[in-house]
């Protein structure tokens, strides 16, 4: 198994447009020919766009693009942009009359980070579209839907960290898995090797950690007004041959990736959601496939926060 860049898998490209003075933005992966797909969510808080979509039982077979982006659920109104530029390529489901490009969208909460007034929007993600077929331009770091990305807000934003967005893949023959995750949790995130805590809450003087389980631990009292402003969102991409059902199994095996390196996770508080595609026709064991998924899900978590660099007060990981 040899480790390759996320940009090697061919068939799908990726677009990246954010806005650094109000901490937003939206990364966009577009497959012309239409993708495979799956969708599992585990956290309580999603917003999303189309996600129906790729419920076995609906009847679409492919998307043409996923848009992963910040604004909460303000926004999803991105989706039509992207929409409207695949739509001007001739990209789409033929209807007789024209092509209707499928784009599903899933958002994390960065209002609390830049301008809350600014959210990533249709000509923001027509952008982004524009550059995953003509110019792709994917990075890991503040880029993109990672742009206002941050983790271990139990306590609030003044004790958080910066992370942003992050990728990683492997190469074993002719098969490749790779992950694209937006690092946005409400929790702390560890080295799934090590068991190092490496970003999450700190303590007041913002040298240390503290501990985001202790925290919960140290009242049982219900708490109705829990810091919500999260959100951790994956991509997972093979070049496997798979049905949207096998692909929907992958991404909950995908999960599991993210429960080894963000805890808690999954809560109310987060609506974290992972995709799965399939962009290519090589035979491979599902199996297989969705255990590799979770590695490649953990480091990509990994490559978030090492990537992510200090911005808007909140310090990252490379600089404390």
């Amino acid at each position: 198994m040899e480790e390759i860049k996320i940009t090697e898998i061919s068939g799908i490209g990726i677009g990246q447009v954010e806005n650094k003075n109000a901490a937003t933005g939206c990364t966009v992966f577009v497959c012309p020919e239409g993708m495979r797909a799956g969708l599992d969510v585990r956290g309580g808080g999603p917003a999303a766009r189309d996600s129906q979509l790729l419920n076995p039982f609906m009847a679409a077979q492919f998307v043409h693009a996923i848009v992963l982006g910040g604004g909460s659920a303000f926004g999803l109104d991105a989706a039509g942009g992207a929409m409207k530029y695949l739509e001007e390529r001739d990209i789409g489901f033929d209807v007789g009359i024209t092509k209707v490009p499928l784009v599903v969208q899933s958002d994390l909460f960065d209002l609390t980070v830049g301008d809350c007034r600014v959210r990533p929007d249709a000509s923001m993600a027509y952008e982004a579209a524009k550059k995953a077929l003509d110019a792709p331009n994917y990075q890991d770091g503040n880029y993109g839907a990672g742009c206002g990305a941050t983790v271990g807000k139990i306590a609030g934003m003044e004790t958080c960290m910066k992370t942003g967005i992050g990728s990683y893949a492997v190469q074993i023959g002719e098969l490749q898995v790779g992950a694209v995750v937006a690092l946005n949790a409400l929790g702390d995130i560890y080295d799934w090797k090590t068991g190092k805590k490496v970003a999450g809450l700190l303590t007041e003087d913002k040298k240390d950690f503290r501990s985001t389980d202790e925290m919960m631990r140290a009242s049982t009292d219900v708490k109705e007004n829990k810091f919500v402003d999260n959100t951790t969102l994956g991509v997972i991409i093979t070049n496997a041959s798979f049905a949207k059902s096998e692909l929907c199994k992958i991404a909950g095996m995908g999960h599991d990736g993210f429960a080894r390196a963000i805890r808690p996770v999954h809560t109310s508080a987060d609506g974290d959601s992972i995709y799965a595609v399939s962009v290519g026709d090589v035979p491979a064991d599902q199996d297989l496939v969705g255990a590799l998924a979770a590695d490649v899900i953990c480091e990509a978590i990994l490559r978030a926060v090492n990537a992510a660099e200090s911005a808007y007060g909140f310090p990252a990981a490379r600089d404390l």
